[in-house]
């Protein structure tokens, strides 16, 4: 029976490339996918192509390409990644520029466009909140990107252009490994039992490491070997949509099938009914087990058609935050970090600040002395610690204007002279505020396209 070897190169925006790039030399793969939105990370990234229409992709998508396209021009390892976030166009541009500059002729790079839908965000501002009940007009004036996660079907279309590298946007976390499956073994998109089955393998694979031992790590209870090195996973899929989650030899970490276990039912609310833009995945039947050392076979997903809607992931601005540390060390910290928070409370309430929301946390065990400093500082005589020996306070609060923001951190550092005794290591803070609302909208609304260009010597694209 034919099977395909899918490996996972990034759990986030800011996952490590080291691990990705051994799955690449040495993992016999026929794709790899790389995982790198969140809900934030999108309206991060379309405030950044609003400043500069050439941006508004991932921060680390240059970095990644300088280490794995030599890698790729040896070895016949299929990318796909959402990497392009806010702008899959530009990205793909780089790309094929950084490809061309390493003399890969022929290589196809592919932009998967349709998810953004801020140009018609008027026609939903009657859409409920997903979060709140509440009507999309209710923070109209505030949206700075609406994107609607998407499925499988344009990474479909790219691959069969022949794309070497497909890059897009909102494209949904598991669709990016169901994709090659309906690719490579020809499965129909009303195929839905196989469908819920290959969204299985995407959800296995979209966190990376997560299922290797990554996230699974609790000292005295699940103990992980070589954590520093932990691999990145394989789904070895077949035809019927079973597998089986490895990583590769020598590559620190486990899998198991806890491991397999805890990520299957991560962010699931229900396994009967796992929503996704390629149909809603059934997770009730499913079995692990054992297939050898860091092998386990994953069997019995289902599914079946999905609400003929998506989901859009809304990002607005939504205040700032303003915050300040100060740390206290010695005898009595504790006392004057809880005195200096005090302090600063009733000067914001002094000045009248609007905030909208405030906390006041005290932090801390060794960064001032270590541990054994600080037990000798804050020893009683009968050999016990009058309590922590330092405290470091934090205050933050959120507020709808800039300037009032602002004036968090400085009453924080202006505690260095008008607050207790022995502050010091003052450091304040701002920033401003995406939030994330969400809304369905009908499929029909989407209309996804796949852009695939071939490298041409001196130039990025024909």
């Amino acid at each position: 029976m034919k099977t395909l070897r899918i490996g996972s190169g990034a759990g986030y925006g800011g996952d490590r490339i080291e691990p990705a790039l051994d799955l690449i030399e040495r993992g016999d793969l026929d794709y790899i996918g790389f995982e790198c939105l969140a809900e934030r990370t999108i309206a991060l990234a379309q405030r950044q192509k609003l400043k500069d229409p050439s941006t508004g992709y991932n921060e680390l998508l240059e970095y990644r390409m300088e280490r794995m396209l030599p890698l790729l021009r040896d070895r016949r390892v299929r990318v796909i990644t959402n990497m392009g976030a806010a702008n899959p166009l530009a990205a793909a541009g780089l790309v094929r520029a950084m490809a061309a500059g390493l003399g890969m002729e022929g290589f196809r790079v592919a932009a998967i466009t349709g998810d953004d839908v801020l140009g018609r965000i008027d026609r939903y501002l009657g859409n409920e909140i997903l979060e709140t009940g509440e009507r999309l007009e209710s923070i109209a004036s505030r949206i700075i990107s609406a994107n609607a996660y998407i499925g499988s079907l344009g990474i479909v279309d790219a691959l069969r252009q022949g794309a070497d590298i497909v890059i897009g946007g909102r494209i949904a976390d598991p669709s990016l490994f169901l994709a090659p499956l309906m690719y490579g073994f020809g499965w129909n998109p009303d195929d839905y039992e196989r469908i819920g089955k290959g969204i299985l393998a995407g959800h296995m694979l979209e966190c990376s490491s997560q299922v290797t031992g990554g996230y699974f790590a609790d000292p005295g209870w699940k103990e992980v070997p070589e954590l520093w090195n932990v691999g990145f996973p394989i789904a070895e899929v077949d035809e019927s949509g079973d597998f089986v989650i490895t990583k590769l030899e020598g590559s620190g970490g486990l899998v198991s099938p806890a491991t397999c276990k805890e990520q299957i039912i991560y962010e699931i609310h229900d396994p009967a009914n796992y929503h996704t833009p390629d149909g809603v995945a059934d997770y009730r039947g499913v079995t692990v087990d054992q297939a050898g050392k860091d092998r386990v076979r994953v069997r019995g997903a289902t599914g079946k058609v999905g609400s003929g809607l998506l989901k859009v992931s809304v990002g607005y601005s939504d205040g700032f935050i303003g915050e300040g540390e100060i740390s206290y060390g010695g005898p009595g910290a504790r006392e004057r970090a809880a005195l200096a928070g005090s302090v600063v409370r009733r000067r914001l309430e002094h000045l009248g600040i609007p905030l909208e929301e405030l906390r006041i946390e005290h932090m801390g065990i060794d960064s001032l002395y270590g541990d054994r400093l600080g037990e000798r500082l804050c020893a009683r005589s009968d050999g016990g610690v009058r309590g922590p020996c330092e405290v470091r306070l934090r205050v933050a609060a959120r507020a709808a204007d800039r300037r009032d923001a602002e004036r968090i951190g400085n009453e924080v550092e202006a505690l260095y002279l008008n607050g207790p005794s022995g502050g010091g290591g003052a450091r304040k803070y701002l920033r401003d505020v995406i939030s994330v609302a969400s809304i369905f909208i009908d499929r029909n609304d989407v209309a996804i396209a796949a852009h695939c260009e071939e490298v041409r010597a001196g130039r990025g694209s024909k």
